[in-house]
C-alpha cells in the first residue's frame, strides 16, 4: 500500500525518511500533495504492508493511505 506522512517540521520528515530507509521500506521526501495540508510542506511517501506508525517521528502531523479515490486519513497527531 502507498502512504503519505506529513510533519510539523522538515527535520521530522528527514528523520522519518532515514528510519524507513534503514528498515528497508521504499520511501522518499517530497512536497505535500495539494489536497492535503501540512505545517512544513514536506512529506514522506512510502510503500509498506502497514502504515509503520512505529517508524514515524514524534513530530508527525498525519498519515494518509493513498487510494484510487484520493487520500484516506489514518492517524492525526494533534
Amino acid at each position: 500500500m502507498n502512504y503519505v506522512a506529513t510533519f510539523y517540521t522538515h527535520a521530522a520528515a528527514l528523520m522519518t525518511n532515514r528510519t524507513l530507509t534503514k528498515a528497508g521500506i521504499a520511501s522518499r521526501l517530497g512536497p505535500v500533495p495539494r489536497v492535503l495540508s501540512s505545517s512544513c510542506g514536506t512529506c514522506v511517501m512510502y510503500e509498506a504492508d502497514d502504515p509503520r506508525f512505529q517508524d514515524l517521528d514524534r513530530d508527525m502531523e498525519a498519515v494518509y493511505e493513498k487510494t484510487d479515490q484520493g487520500y484516506k486519513e489514518l492517524l492525526r497527531n494533534e
